[in-house]
Formats: C-alpha cells, sequence, structure tokens
C-alpha cells in the first residue's frame, strides 16, 4: 500500500508505457468508493402479553423477529405480568398507554403493535382512546375481541365454585368488573346483563352509548392494518372465532364478524376497515392457546408479512 501511494505521486505525469503497467494495481485507490449497502429500516415493534403472561413468554418471538428483520427495535412491554394481569382493564390500558407514547413519539415513521389474547383487548382499546397514535399494523394474537364464554382452566382456578352458565351473576356486578375476565365476559344468555353491566367491552365495541364513542371510532380508524389471528385448536378462546370478531348467538350458534350487529352498525370502524381493504384474517389450525409467539409457521405466515 505504501509503495502505491508513493507510485500515485507520479500518476498525470508523461511516463514510459512500462511504467503505466506498473501503476494499474494502484487504480482502485483512484476510484471512488462504492457505497455502503442499504439497510432497510423496520418499524419498532410493541408487544403486550396476555393473562398470567410476562415479558419471558415471548423470548422466541423475539427471536424470529431479530432473525427475520435484523435492527429491529423490539419492547415487550413489562406491566400487569403475572397475578397483577387481573386488574381491570381500563387500569391496564392507562398503564400501557404510558409506556407506548415515548416509543411511538421516537418513532415518526409509524409502530407496529403484536398483542396477544387478553393483551390484544388492552391494545384495542389504546388505538380507541389515543387520538396520537402512530400504528401501522395491530396484529391481534389469539384475542377474545368479541368477549369469552367458556370453561377454561383460568376460570376453574379464579373462580372455582362457578361455571359458564352463571359467571354472569359474578362478572356482572360491580365487584366481579373489578377482574379483567369479568371485563370481558360476554355471556349470550344474559345480553341485557352484559350491555348495562360491561365496563370495558361494551364501551369499546360501541354497544353502549357513552360520550366518547365518535371520538374513540375516528381514533381507531387511524390503524393502517387490523390483523386477526386465531384457529380452532386453541382451546382457550371460545368461541375461537371470537378471534376473528364472531361471537355466539341466543343459541350458541356462531355469527361470524359480518353478521355481529357492531359490523353492521359500523359502531367502531369495523366495516369501515374491512371496505378499505385493511383486516387481515389468518386462521391456523393446529396451534393451542399457549403456543401462538412461539410457533414458526405461524409467525413467517401471518406475522412477518406485516413487520414493514
Amino acid at each position: 500500500m505504501k509503495s502505491c501511494r508513493s507510485m500515485l505521486g507520479l500518476w498525470g505525469q508523461r511516463l514510459p508505457a512500462a511504467w503505466v503497467l506498473l501503476l494499474l494495481p494502484c487504480l482502485p485507490l483512484l476510484l471512488p468508493a462504492a457505497p455502503a449497502p442499504h439497510r432497510a429500516s423496520y418499524k419498532p415493534v410493541i408487544v403486550v402479553h396476555g393473562l398470567f403472561d410476562s415479558s419471558y413468554s415471548f423470548r422466541h418471538l423475539l427471536e424470529y423477529i431479530n432473525e427475520t428483520h435484523p435492527g429491529t427495535v423490539v419492547t415487550v412491554l413489562d406491566l400487569f405480568d403475572g397475578r397483577e394481569s387481573l386488574r381491570p382493564l381500563w387500569e391496564q390500558v392507562q398503564g400501557f398507554r404510558e409506556a407506548v407514547v415515548p416509543i411511538m413519539a421516537k418513532a415518526p415513521q409509524g409502530v407496529h403493535l403484536i398483542c396477544y389474547s387478553q393483551g390484544g383487548l388492552v391494545c384495542r382499546a389504546l388505538l380507541s382512546v389515543m387520538h396520537d397514535h402512530n400504528v401501522d399494523s395491530f396484529i391481534s394474537l389469539s384475542s377474545p375481541q368479541m368477549g369469552q364464554y367458556g370453561d377454561t382452566d383460568y376460570l376453574k382456578w379464579l373462580f372455582p365454585t362457578s361455571m359458564r352458565s352463571n359467571l354472569y351473576r359474578i362478572c356482572y356486578s360491580p365487584w366481579g368488573q373489578e377482574f379483567s375476565i369479568c371485563n370481558y365476559w360476554h355471556d349470550p344468555h344474559h345480553d341485557d346483563l352484559y350491555l348495562n353491566a360491561s365496563s370495558f367491552l361494551a364501551l369499546i365495541n360501541g354497544e353502549r352509548d357513552h360520550p366518547n364513542a365518535t371520538e374513540w371510532r375516528k381514533n381507531f380508524l387511524r390503524v393502517g392494518h387490523l390483523v386477526l389471528i386465531g384457529g380452532p385448536d386453541d382451546g382457550v378462546i371460545t368461541p375461537w372465532q371470537s378471534s376473528f370478531f364472531g361471537f355466539y348467538d341466543a343459541n350458541e350458534t356462531v355469527l361470524e364478524m359480518e353478521e355481529q350487529l357492531v359490523y353492521l352498525r359500523d359502531s367502531f370502524g369495523l366495516k369501515t376497515l374491512l371496505a378499505r381493504g385493511a383486516i387481515v384474517r389468518c386462521p391456523m389450525a393446529g396451534i393451542s392457546h399457549t403456543a401462538w409467539h412461539s410457533n414458526r409457521t405461524l409467525y413467517e405466515t401471518c406475522i412477518e408479512p406485516w413487520l414493514s
């Protein structure tokens, strides 16, 4: 290299042909350096966990994102872990809101939300109450978006003397609404009680009049894409179609999203989102509830394409 530098001092002078041949190996030093390859910049990802979960549950998902989209800033919010996830959902919404605001402020290009199980309802409420959110993709991962009506292990642990047929007596009381799971308990046989007593789901669904309904709908429609993920072998979300805004009628026949009153009335924006092509449904069989965030095939099929 040193000899090249000394020889390049002769460049531009009239030199014998033999000298020119000697200078040929030094030509790369005269050429401008090639520009560094452009590295794609991915939007930050925010992950919100579900009931009785913690950030540790998402280690596989974090690994997948780092492998397929290197350099992505991923934040798995470590709030309301374990039994704290039973706190009322509006309390959780406020806590998560305080956590996501600074992340969004640092990402003018937008962020992605991946929200699992109960966390999907927290995230939908966030999108409703935040007038300045910049969420590009809201990925709802096996979340009971239209509510829950099933005898699960979680339910038996929390209310050991109750079954789904009589849990409304607890959940639709002021005391019951202090538990997160009761905030989205949706008994199709007691619809009037649900509409009057639900302090969370009936509000974000726009099923009950409240002064913020128009503003919340406008805020929710700021989202770029709504990606709905779930499947028939989930084993917890009941009915499993709740992950896609389907739910039971009074006869426990599942009505799909397009048959639900919240869709037909466009009470919080579902019909508008579908009309503009912003709703993506990604059903997948063979995945149990606790495996959604660790299944590689599911990640590659339903999540990774939306992490721009």
